[in-house]
């Protein structure tokens, strides 16, 4: 058999001589002879098609290919794409080629081997076996494609026809999503042996949509303030308060959406995953609607996101000012003041506090953020508790406490305790007189005064935790003075019941006490990794007469110094 022995010569050994002259010419059109193409116009490799199974020379399928070269004198090499011609729709995606390329390849080494083994005679003196053509159906993991691989006849056996496709199709329970004009086609196709065709096509599942939120409210209000070219802040325009009406659509709940199944080649259903629902983010004094597309407010007040839900905390509005007309005020809730908080009077909230006008010589706490839109005029007598972010006009004397951050126009003569970042840069932007302790930053565009007035910027440490201890043991030693003189009082039932309450008191403020001790050792463990540059005093202009500290170390500025900072280098405050 010289012609078959050169083919599989070709294949699996050397080269033939004939090839060995026919290339000699393209080789030294390579090694540069006369007529060797530029360097720039050299040959460059097609892209690597990802789609197709790359096969060694050795395989038993090349061994068939070159029997039926032997038979037929022509035909084109093997081709196992797993994949259309260009432009058309894929059947696979990029994730699924490899793991079926994979598998494609177990199949075809295992079909083409047994096929090697009964078509190959072991001696040359043994006659050539006749063998069909052999249809070989390939299924992809899922069964959602059908591919077909046809091996050629061996001796006088007989050709592919639709008979034997269909047969083995049958076989294979391929019986749904049939590419009949493919099927057709393969018998009189010049490819249709050693390629692969898409036989059948299935349908796959279409899963649903998850359901989601739409919101008509932030879930996060910033709390920033904006300058304008006079550098002035409007303190009444920061709009901490989103205002919603009973009734009022806080956010939509769209529906999830329910899967379609697919088919597979076999027919069978494939199931489809439904539309996860949506959780809506209800709080309190909140409800859905009948048919549950919308989250509604149930009373008026102010729309808050916390705790992974919307709640309406309900607002106060004072149309005028804090005095005898209303009393003290205590609100579970948010309280708008368009008027004053006049001096000997309080004011106590859970949420935001917004006053419109001044606060006097009067206590203010707020659970949320505070808004003071024209200034505090304290006369030394004036509280205010913060425990998120102040923003006032001006401030003079009083003593604060913020466990957030400050911003302000001017601080005269305060006492600032704050957790934050202490700024005062817009409008006259001064801090004189007074002390400012800030655990971070000082910022403002004066310090101090010509008058060298005693201004005390301190930084670093736990402020609003030390005022608050301070607080806690004035109170305690009020306590024991006052339970010292009803001591002291004769034996009745009004002393008795005096002296319990009283003592009651005071195991409540030593909880209060412990408890806050315990959080200051945690806090303070973990701002002693901070680098010293974390504080800094930064001013335009900072007059003599101003003393900074930080930690230990202590500054006392004695010359005018523009556009400084001061912050802790080596253990020591230097003023930059």
């Amino acid at each position: 058999m010289p012609f078959k022995n050169s083919i599989l010569f070709r294949l699996f050994g050397g080269e033939s001589e004939e090839s060995k002259k026919e290339k000699e010419p393209e080789e030294k059109l390579l090694d540069g002879g006369e007529d060797a193409e530029p360097e720039e116009q050299a040959y460059k490799p097609a892209p690597l098609d990802t789609a197709l199974l790359q096969l060694p020379p050795e395989h038993s399928i090349n061994r068939l290919w070159g029997l039926r070269m032997e038979q037929a004198g022509w035909l084109s090499a093997p081709v196992l794409r797993l994949g259309l011609p260009p432009g058309q729709t894929q059947p696979l995606s990029d994730g699924e080629l490899e793991k079926e390329l994979r598998r494609l390849r177990l199949a075809v080494t295992s079909a083409s081997n047994q096929r090697v083994a009964k078509a190959v005679p072991k001696h040359e003196d043994d006659p050539q076996p006749n063998m069909d053509a052999l249809v070989t159906v390939f299924l992809t993991q899922g069964q959602m494609t059908a591919w077909v691989l046809v091996f050629p006849p061996v001796g006088s056996g007989r050709e592919l026809d639709r008979e034997l496709l269909s047969a083995a199709l049958r076989e294979n329970q391929v019986t749904y999503g049939l590419e009949e004009e493919t099927i057709a086609a393969m018998p009189e196709s010049r490819d249709r042996y050693f390629h692969l065709f898409l036989a059948a096509k299935g349908v796959p599942p279409v899963h649903g949509q998850d359901g989601g939120v739409i919101d008509r409210f932030s879930r996060e209000i910033k709390r920033e303030i904006t300058v304008d070219e006079f550098d002035r802040v409007d303190y009444t325009s920061l709009n901490l308060v989103q205002n919603v009406e009973a009734g009022e659509v806080i956010c939509e709940i769209v529906p999830s959406l329910s899967g379609k199944p697919g088919t597979t080649v076999q027919g069978k259903e494939v199931r489809a995953k439904n539309g996860k629902p949506a959780v809506p983010p209800k709080g309190r004094n909140t409800e859905l609607n009948e048919d549950g597309t919308a989250l509604i407010a149930t009373l008026s007040g102010h729309v808050e996101f916390k705790n992974r839900a919307f709640q309406v905390k309900p607002v106060l509005d004072i149309p005028g000012s804090v005095d005898f007309s209303t009393g003290n005020i205590n609100f579970f809730g948010d309280v708008h003041i368009h008027g004053d908080v006049c001096s000997g009077f309080a004011v106590r909230a859970i949420g935001n506090v917004m006053v419109d006008g001044i606060v006097e010589a009067a206590t203010v706490e707020a659970g949320g953020d505070l808004v003071v839109a024209k200034g505090v005029v304290g006369n030394g007598q004036a509280t205010i508790t913060v425990q998120r972010n102040l923003f006032v006009k001006y401030m003079e004397n009083c003593c604060v406490r913020v466990r957030e951050n400050l911003q302000t126009d001017c601080l005269v003569n305060c006492d600032v305790y704050c957790n934050g970042v202490v700024q005062a840069r817009s409008g006259r932007g001064t801090i004189m007189g007074g002390r400012i302790w800030a655990a971070h930053e000082v910022s403002a565009s004066i310090v101090g005064s010509k008058s060298e007035c005693v201004t005390n910027i301190l930084l670093g440490g736990l402020p609003y935790e030390h005022a608050e201890r301070e607080s806690i043991y004035a109170e305690l030693q009020e306590l024991y003075e006052e339970t010292e003189r009803t001591e002291l009082q004769p034996e009745s039932p009004a002393r008795t019941s005096r002296l319990s309450t009283l003592e009651r008191k005071q195991s409540v403020c030593n909880l209060r006490l412990e408890r806050l001790e315990k959080d200051m050792a945690i806090l303070s463990e973990q701002a002693q990794g901070e680098e010293e540059g974390a504080y800094r005093l930064s001013g335009g202009i900072v007059y003599p007469g101003t003393v900074i500290s930080i930690g230990e170390s202590m500054l006392r500025v004695h010359y005018e110094t523009r556009q400084c900072i001061a912050t802790l280098v080596g253990g020591e405050i230097c003023l930059m």
